[in-house]
């Protein structure tokens, strides 16, 4: 095996930090070479220098930012295309973990070595990749303050669970939202709470993992949100059901968000950025990514 061709980034301050300790042991000596972290930032540049290495793997130990980062890095290499990818999740929430079917740190380094390999999508947004979601409105804002029992409980809808005084506090979104989606043209424009756009992740018809190898996005258009007393359970319920009055869904391979003059937060796995216009779309299958035996191509 030519040196250097396993690569394990890992972010040694991800979720409580233990792993730490002993998950670069264990990758060595499946052949990996371990890149540590050291500062925010840093999982970007080690993607780019595994990209220019021409790595044939690489694992990303930490949290969905982290995966996020290094899958920026390789795409400004380009070497997404050419890389087979794997999580070993140990992060606060570990959605694309979950969602690939990686349940724990010890069960990621078995699939970073021997797992079954898929061809997925990448979303993009402003020419920056994601795997999970990329979000706006009342979710972006709460993203940094959602505790980590509901991240962990609730994963992105914990985003929506923060509570009426997120609620209120929140102005709402003036949008325009043009799509292409599998049923043809869709336009949407008005005000709503959140839009919500995954790629591993769906947010209606009983949430959970999307079609990651379908070339389109799952993108649902929160208009209201009720206020008050609210427990996490009543909004998650609420954001579950295909005909919840309110919400909007479709399927769609092309996006754009329209702010009406104004800036809009977004929430891509975790990375905070603001756009007037935001301009989405899939590379179809084209990263290669390393599953669990849960995972399901084609989720119902």
């Amino acid at each position: 095996m030519q040196i250097g061709s396993r690569r394990c980034i890992l972010n040694p301050v991800s979720g409580d930090g233990e792993h730490a300790d002993y998950v670069p042991r264990l990758m060595e000596a499946r052949g990996f070479e371990v890149y540590e972290t050291q500062a925010a930032g840093d999982a970007v540049e080690l993607g780019r220098e595994a990209g220019r290495a021409e790595a044939s793997e690489v694992a990303v130990c930490g949290g969905d930012g982290t995966v996020n980062e290094v899958v920026r890095g390789l795409n400004d290499a380009g070497h997404l295309d050419s890389v087979t990818l794997s999580v070993i999740p140990a992060g606060t929430a570990n959605l694309l973990a979950g969602n690939i079917g990686v349940t724990d740190i010890q069960h990621g380094v078995e699939i970073a070595d021997i797992g079954a390999t898929r061809p997925v999508d990448v979303g993009v947004a402003d020419e920056e990749p994601f795997l999970v979601s990329c979000i706006a409105g009342l979710p972006a804002d709460a993203s940094v303050s959602t505790p980590g029992d509901l991240k962990e409980r609730f994963g992105t809808l914990a985003f929506l669970l923060t509570g009426a005084q997120e609620a209120l506090r929140f102005d709402g979104l003036d949008i325009t939202i043009a799509a292409v989606g599998e049923d043809g043209p869709f336009t949407w424009s008005g005000e709503a709470t959140c839009l919500l756009v995954g790629n591993a992740r769906k947010f209606v018809a009983e949430g959970g993992q999307a079609n990651m190898e379908d070339g389109l996005l799952d993108v649902a258009i929160v208009e209201q949100m009720p206020t008050g007393n609210l427990v996490a359970e009543a909004i998650g319920q609420r954001l579950l059901a295909l005909d919840t009055d309110g919400v909007t869904h479709v399927r769609a391979d092309e996006i754009t968000i329209a702010g009406h003059g104004k800036e809009l937060t977004f929430s891509r796995d975790g990375e905070l950025s603001t756009h007037e216009t935001l301009s989405l779309s899939v590379r179809e299958t084209t990263l290669t990514l390393r599953v669990g035996p849960g995972y399901e191509p084609d989720p119902v």
